[in-house]
């Protein structure tokens, strides 16, 4: 077997879409979407492709044999023997894989490279001739919003924008899109953050953000530290512009210790009045002090905040995700008015504080997308009294903190998901006065039905019943748009057909 001391000197030279990648044995680690694409673009190069899951789908078994990789698939505790016969110089990563894996753990004993996709995409961007530039965005909430704010504004400049990485559409699928694109507005996790390597290859974007950060993903980052130093990585090698969150000292403190390209900014952004280097808001405008020549005594205005009332984009969560956008887009050249007129044709995706019904004074509110306490922290805020519908995958955070800030506007609350227990005692020392319903977890398929039978029971009009989980949902349904969507069923068959119903045409906002 070769020294592994000796393998990265080819992965040196492997910088471009046109290099010699052909022989390289790599092994990949998961086949979902990420996994795919990573095994599709390496074989397409050339390389000698193993493919790593303890399971797959039918359709994916399919197409590893059909681009001319192979895959294993079984106990991934210890590494098979295909992979030690395979005898890699490389081994790529789904941002699934923890750094605590089995397989991670032995690639790092033997001192094998070990990549993500985002490394992968960044070296091979070339394909179909010059680079996109590329704008980076993580947090611990926001992130996909953001994404799409950021990409509906350079499209509305008239640039080709692809909004991709954890939003849905891996990078390396938009690398090889032979039209071509601009931009990448790239969601990144923190999982895919980890992975990024500080080598000769490292990413280099136009901007990046990190919206906030709290606790979250512990379980799979070991600590909060880890947590934190893996968001960060979103800011190195940043060209033109580093965009932070005044509201969040964490997000300063990542920029300050970030190594940047000399003459990169630091922007920031909050619902404030803005420094002559920010983002903000005066007097309900949202306006520019950082993109233009004399931002000492002047401002650009942006948009004002009767007119995200109007499109339902108003909630203070969704205004900073617009100010952190739209800084993006200012470090990119697009003017103030293209940004209002993209603002103006815009909307939040469903499962984002989305109104699936007003009806006999009560209002029911779809923010399943709140898959952690600090996403449910900002639609509590939005609501005075509330009939919270919570629980599931609570990844090893403390849901204390959250009852205790909000225990004064619950009404009751209603529990889901298998982890009722932890739940269950946070509300009981922290709202130990209000009712509570916990819905049993082995019942699945009727989960929303049940959930929303005990908060119809609870609520009275001038409430708000609330579903911002403030956890993960694979507990019980197989993603959080699912969780939602069962939940906006569910209300619609037991509370639905009234005149107030707008569940047909959904009033998205988000907090």
């Amino acid at each position: 077997m070769t020294p592994r001391h000796a393998v990265p000197d080819r992965l040196v030279g492997l910088t471009s879409w046109h290099a010699d990648w052909s022989g390289l044995r790599v092994v990949i680690l998961g086949l979902g979407a990420t996994g795919f694409s990573v095994a599709d673009t390496l074989t397409e190069l050339g390389a000698d492709v193993l493919v790593v899951a303890e399971s797959a789908s039918d359709e994916y078994t399919r197409l590893v044999s059909v681009i001319g990789a192979t895959l294993f698939t079984g106990d991934l505790r210890h590494p098979p023997t295909e992979v030690i016969e395979h005898d890699p110089e490389l081994i790529v990563a789904s941002p699934g894989f923890s750094p605590h894996h089995p397989m991670i753990e032995w690639a790092t004993a033997q001192m094998i490279p070990l990549w993500g996709d985002i490394e992968l995409a960044w070296r091979v961007r070339d394909k179909v001739g010059t680079p996109a530039e590329w704008m980076l965005v993580t947090g611990t909430n926001g992130k996909t919003t953001t994404v799409q704010l950021t990409a509906s504004i350079i499209a509305a400049a008239g640039h080709r924008v692809a909004p991709c990485g954890n939003i849905g559409v891996p990078v390396l699928d938009a690398v090889r899109d032979p039209q071509g694109f601009d931009v990448f507005v790239v969601e990144l996790s923190s999982h895919q953050l980890h992975y990024l390597a500080s080598t000769n290859a490292a990413v280099s974007p136009h901007s990046a953000v990190c919206l906030n950060i709290a606790n979250d993903h512990l379980e799979w980052h070991g600590t909060f530290d880890a947590y934190r130093d893996a968001k960060a990585r979103v800011y190195e090698n940043t060209r033109v512009a580093c965009v932070y969150n005044k509201a969040d000292a964490a997000t300063r403190t990542m920029v300050e210790n970030a190594e940047v390209v000399e003459g990169a900014r630091a922007i920031g952004f909050d619902l404030g009045i803005p420094g002559p280097s920010d983002l903000g808001v005066v007097d309900g405008i949202l306006c520019d002090r950082a993109f233009l020549d004399d931002r000492r005594s002047s401002a650009l205005e942006i948009i004002t905040l009767d007119e995200l009332h109007a499109q339902g984009l108003a909630a203070p969560h969704v205004v900073a995700n617009i100010l952190a956008a739209s800084a993006l887009a200012r470090a990119y050249g697009v003017p103030p008015e293209t940004i209002k007129q993209a603002l103006r044709g815009f909307s939040l995706d469903p499962h984002r504080i989305q109104l699936v019904l007003d009806h006999d004074g009560i209002r029911w509110i779809n923010d399943s997308k709140a898959t952690n306490p600090h996403a449910a922290d900002a639609s509590l805020t939005a609501f005075e009294s509330v009939v919270w519908v919570l629980g599931g995958l609570l990844k090893g955070v403390d849901i204390g903190p959250l009852i205790a800030r909000h225990a004064s506007r619950l009404r009751g609350a209603v529990i889901i998901g298998t982890e009722q227990q932890a739940v269950t005692s946070a509300l009981q020392r922290h709202a130990p006065d209000i009712p509570v319903i916990d819905v049993d977890p082995a019942e699945t398929e009727t989960v929303m039905t049940r959930a929303v039978h005990a908060a119809l029971g609870m609520a009275e009009p001038g409430d708000v019943v609330l579903l911002a989980p403030a956890a993960a949902s694979l507990d019980q349904f197989t993603g959080y748009d699912q969780r939602g969507t069962y939940f906006a069923q569910a209300v619609n068959e037991i509370q639905g057909g009234g005149a107030d119903d707008q569940s047909e045409e959904p009033h998205r906002t988000e907090s």
